[in-house]
């Protein structure tokens, strides 16, 4: 496995605690995200390093670069159809690309000057960017968002395969780590090693929220 790790309790001590927070794995050229999938879908992921076979192109999809954000959504991957936990390897410049591109799933006041201003950039976008509250190991909502990211049409197509460096199945790792959460044992948790995500472009950031 390629992630690297941390001991979850010495990363919450040096996490913001609340405030707006791509909170991921990354590098100047890639970006860790993770979605989870039903053994048909994921296995063909990892064993073709593209999205396909069961895999739809036709309706959105969800990526989330924040680990335990995911295992909230998953329930550490014990949920049906989630089983199989993807840690994909992502050319950063793609997902800057997406949130460039990307419209909030819900209308802001701030941002626009109408409601139907806001439809309209909904109906020609097919990037969604949504802040939900993230969540601890134990699924406890915290005061920080964390940021997912919808895909569609052109966007989940070069998603699937082009922006693609690597697709790795962390499953084990995952039911590894949930035995520590179910013992309520955090001490003794490792996380991937997360830090939050701050762009070039200010504009950018501003849209986003991040500071």
């Amino acid at each position: 496995m390629k992630l690297q790790l941390k001991k979850y309790k010495e990363q919450q001590k040096e996490w913001p605690q609340n405030g707006y927070h791509i909170m991921a794995q990354y590098d100047d050229e890639k970006i860790i995200v993770y979605q989870s999938y039903r053994p048909e879908i994921g296995n063909f992921a990892v064993k073709n390093q593209f999205f396909g076979g069961a895999f739809s192109l036709d309706r959105m999809t969800w990526i989330k670069p924040n680990f335990l954000w995911m295992m909230y959504r998953n329930g550490w991957a014990t949920k049906e159809g989630q089983e199989v936990v993807l840690a994909i390897h992502l050319k950063k410049e793609a997902f800057e690309s997406y949130v460039k591109n990307a419209v909030y799933s819900s209308f802001k006041p701030e941002l626009y000057v109408s409601y139907e201003a806001w439809q309209e950039d909904v109906a020609n976008s097919n990037v969604r960017l949504q802040w939900d509250p993230d969540h601890d190991p134990y699924g406890v909502k915290l005061e920080r968002r964390a940021i997912q990211i919808g895909l569609r049409k052109e966007y989940i197509k070069r998603y699937a395969k082009d922006d693609v460096l690597e697709i790795e199945d962390v499953s084990d790792f995952v039911s590894e780590q949930y035995k520590f959460v179910k013992n309520k044992d955090l001490e003794n948790l490792f996380t991937p090693a997360e830090k939050p995500l701050i762009f070039k472009d200010e504009k950018l950031n501003t849209y986003l929220k991040l500071k």
